[in-house]
């Protein structure tokens, strides 16, 4: 099981194309409108995106946009076998939404069926029963490599939830449980347990805040309710890309420079063996951040955020650049992440106060 298309619903499906296509370096591939919807399908590399906006009150995005902000409303699984994941998800006690149908699209033919998953998020779950070969495929799958795919996102549930939503992946979709983090600051916390799947590369990290001004629970209260926190974006050449997103103007959490010095005094002497200065220079220019495996130390996790796309502290992205393979998703960095995130919510609560004074 690997992750497929993600769907986000939205307001003005045109105007995010253009976004991704402007500050992304996505490309559109086409429009498609129903009596009520209408969705515009951008690609980059591996990464297929459909967004989605409402004609009219019937549109199931209408109806999302009632209870949530604009965000992920499905993530996409691929499957081997489409009709033994339906059983299972039954068998379970889970929801199929849409039964199984089969379709021909522009990169073969393949079945496809959704099911529910945790709070309003859905799954669309595709198996590929005729893909062409890669040379018959169309373009704009091949003609854009700064994305290799979707390394995993990350979801939130409320508190006292984790255990529970844990167990549904688990029992509907065969997840397995991997790290688990407790993560605490000087403000704030919460506990992680990722999930991954055992047939597949699908990573599914899980998050439940562990007190009141958790950058967790302010999601979940701007979110109302439980939801994808954000997707990590795999790249082969982070810092390309980073430099080129951050000229199209995408907005990235800052890092003080002395999160670098102290990543110095930690493996000053081996830095150098495996990052030539130019790129070292580059990752701090850059604000990226920095992890490695303790047996492994060449394998070095490269990994930046954005702030948040929707106006709300809700939706966001990472970027993500696993060298020699390397494993985890930035343990190491935890603190230093979560301390950015907290500093946006104080600038954020600052904000608020002086609006309301």
């Amino acid at each position: 099981m690997e992750i497929d298309r993600i769907h986000f619903y939205l307001q003005n499906a045109a105007a995010w194309r253009d976004w991704f296509v402007n500050r992304m370096g996505f490309r559109p591939a086409k429009a498609i409108a129903t009596d009520d919807t209408r969705t515009e399908a951008i690609y980059n590399g591996g990464i297929c995106f459909m967004l989605s906006e409402y004609l009219n009150g019937g549109s199931p995005v209408a109806e999302y946009l009632k209870f949530h902000p604009p965000g992920v409303a499905d993530v996409g699984f691929r499957v081997r076998d489409l009709d033994s994941v339906l059983k299972k998800v039954t068998d379970a006690g889970g929801k199929v939404l849409e039964p199984v149908r089969q379709e021909q699209t522009a990169t073969g033919y393949l079945k496809r069926a959704k099911i529910a998953g945790w709070g309003s998020l859905t799954h669309t779950l595709v198996e590929e029963i005729e893909p062409l070969t890669p040379s018959e495929k169309p373009g704009f799958l091949t003609d854009s490599l700064d994305f290799a795919a979707i390394d995993h996102a990350v979801l939130n549930v409320a508190a006292g939830d984790l255990e529970r939503a844990l167990t549904f992946y688990e029992e509907t979709l065969g997840f397995k449980r991997q790290q688990k983090f407790n993560i605490k600051t000087g403000r704030s916390g919460l506990y992680s347990q990722v999930l991954i799947h055992p047939d597949g590369k699908a990573q599914l990290p899980v998050n439940e805040p562990t007190s009141a001004n958790s950058q967790i629970q302010e999601f979940l209260d701007a979110n109302r309710g439980p939801g994808i926190q954000h997707l990590a974006i795999k790249t082969n050449n982070i810092t390309k890309i980073v430099r080129r997103l951050r000229q199209n103007g995408v907005s990235f959490l800052s890092v003080p420079s002395s999160y670098y010095d102290l990543l110095l005094q930690r493996r000053k002497d081996e830095f150098g063996s495996i990052l030539s200065a130019e790129e070292w220079r580059e990752i701090i220019d850059l604000q990226i951040l920095v992890d490695w495996q303790e047996d492994k130390f060449d394998a070095l996790l490269l990994q930046i955020f954005t702030r948040p796309l929707f106006g709300e502290p809700t939706f966001f992205f990472e970027i993500i650049d696993r060298r020699q393979q390397a494993r985890g998703f930035g343990e190491g960095n935890f603190m230093a992440l979560f301390e950015a995130v907290e500093r946006e919510q104080m600038k954020r609560q600052k904000l608020l106060r002086i609006s309301n004074e």
